[in-house]
């Protein structure tokens, strides 16, 4: 970890002063801290209701594609804001006491309109919309988008006679507007009120660090009620309200409901349980709402829905199904299978001095037919950080790796003095690697480790995007399916292979399936613009 945290927000005076609170925590520590701020699609996109868009952690994928690619420590959210499931690599290190939960109403002239059959309230959240619809059904309510300070302006420039915010909010940024009304009927979002510092997994420095700044009773209660929304799948496009607190007789006390957009339909639920036996109260409370309707109710929110279609060309794990919009559609299948090689055991058990990988394949090919401890290499180099992960748990240290076959060649012509190497590869590889080490005066040996089929599948017509992984998922797809679709690709190296066929390709910023899934989701967000 580098001398000062580096610490990631919005850009807005709310984020900002999120931000700012954690770094005098962290100061007060004695750790060195610095600010960066960067503008989330949520700040971008202000003509359209969040519900409209359909996307789940608007306000955070930004940061967290600035804390993979290493440009942040640490990301400061509003934890209302962050979806249940992080990206990978991404975890929760600590949870801030949390402030005022409740909704207030901002109101202009005088109250009368609440007794009235016509009153007009303004909010962005579908969750509040559903609420005051449930509760005053003859009501209208206006979309309102756009930072504190530009919602209470709108309000005083329209002919409307409130608007709803977040008590929390408010108060953070000292703004009081001269006549509010607290909403103590009204159920907060999950987590509202509470303060979320995420970090990088692997980082256990810092997150023992921002250990020492999690407060137990709000990380408890807000757990229980973003359990209750993970398991009712909600996000931007589905209005549902938690909250949890500990009372006097250390019992965990919880309400959740989910309503209709309308707000005609209410499915409320209430639990109290006695602290230590509250492990799945967020589940339970969120099964006994689907049982009691809750099921068909989420159906019909996800009805009609203009989702955008999407497919993997490789099969994706239920972690990184979860990292979609919520407005996207998506398949996957594995468009191409691998079959490991037999190799003979004489070639197993030879002595290589310099061996390279590629793939995964490659590693999974040797350990299927020797053991470690038969496996005689004095330096492994490599592509991919994922290869050498895999080769370093299961094989031994890894010489060198580097991020493509091109960068890996370059490092071997300039430092490898035995001028020889053993390519464990595929029956279908491309020819950079080898090529490049050959002009190089690197005398290459070729050992089929894997042979790769391609597998095509027909895809749906209505499917706007195809995410590729490598050249021969590109290859596989093409042969069945149309190319009027965007590529999405992991690499240069698919990417150049998908350009031949694709008139729109786009790369991913890092080579991992979740980088994919990021690009292909901010492609979505700006489409929607």
């Amino acid at each position: 970890m580098s001398n000062t945290i580096r610490i990631g927000t919005r850009d807005s005076e709310l984020a900002l002063w999120q931000a700012n609170y954690v770094k005098r925590q962290l100061d007060a520590l004695g750790h060195n801290t610095k600010i960066v701020a960067v503008k989330s699609t949520g700040d971008l996109i202000l003509d359209k209701p969040l519900y409209e868009l359909g996307i789940t952690g608007i306000f955070t994928k930004t940061l967290d594609i600035a804390m993979l690619n290493g440009d942040i420590d640490i990301a400061v959210h509003s934890m209302k804001d962050v979806p249940t499931a992080l990206p990978k690599g991404i975890v929760k290190a600590a949870v801030l006491k949390r402030a005022n939960y409740m909704d207030i109403l901002a109101f202009k002239d005088n109250e009368e309109f609440l007794g009235a059959p016509e009153g007009i309230i303004a909010t962005g959240s579908l969750r509040r919309k559903a609420q005051w619809l449930n509760r005053y059904p003859t009501h209208t309510v206006v979309d309102l988008r756009g930072n504190v300070n530009s919602r209470l302006q709108k309000l005083e420039d329209n002919n409307w006679n409130g608007a709803i915010f977040a008590a929390a909010g408010l108060d953070r940024i000292n703004l009081q507007p001269e006549n509010t009304i607290g909403l103590t009927w009204m159920i907060p979002a999950p987590a509202q009120g509470a303060i979320m510092i995420v970090a990088k997994e692997e980082n256990e420095e810092l997150r023992e660090i921002l250990a020492e700044l999690n407060h137990e009773a709000t990380d408890t209660c807000v757990t229980i009620e973003r359990e209750f929304l993970r398991t009712l799948e909600g996000g931007c496009t589905a209005p549902i309200g938690a909250f949890a607190y500990i009372n006097k007789e250390e019992e965990i006390v919880f309400k959740g409901v989910l309503l209709s957009k309308d707000g005609k339909q209410k499915i409320e639920v209430a639990k109290s349980v006695k602290l230590g036996k509250h492990l799945t109260l967020g589940e339970d409370s969120a099964n006994k709402i689907l049982e009691k309707g809750g099921k068909r109710l989420m159906g019909q929110l996800n009805e009609g829905l203009a989702a955008p279609h999407v497919y993997s060309t490789k099969k994706l794990t239920q972690d990184q199904l979860q990292l979609f919009d919520t407005s996207v559609i998506v398949d996957s299948e594995d468009f191409i299978k691998i079959k490991l090689t037999r190799i003979p055991r004489p070639i197993l058990k030879a002595q290589h001095k310099n061996v390279i990988f590629t793939s995964k394949n490659g590693i999974e090919a040797l350990i299927q037919n020797a053991t470690a401890s038969e496996l005689q290499f004095d330096n492994i180099y490599c592509v991919g950080r994922k290869t050498k992960r895999l080769i370093e748990r299961r094989i031994g240290e890894v010489t060198y790796s580097a991020p493509n076959a091109k960068k890996l060649a370059e490092h071997l012509a300039e430092n490898l003095e035995d001028k020889e190497v053993t390519y464990f590869c595929g029956d279908i590889r491309l020819d950079e690697l080898p090529n490049l080490l050959t002009e190089n005066n690197i005398e290459v040996t070729e050992i089929e480790a894997y042979q790769t089929r391609l597998a095509p599948r027909t895809v749906e017509e209505d499917t706007k995007a195809v995410l590729f992984f490598s050249p021969s998922g590109v290859q596989s797809f093409i042969k069945i399916n149309n190319n009027n679709k965007i590529a999405y690709c992991i690499g240069e190296t698919t990417a150049n292979e998908a350009r031949k066929h694709f008139t729109e390709v786009k790369v991913a910023k890092m080579r991992t399936v979740e980088s994919v899934i990021a690009l292909a989701n901010e492609n979505f967000i700006s489409s929607i613009k």
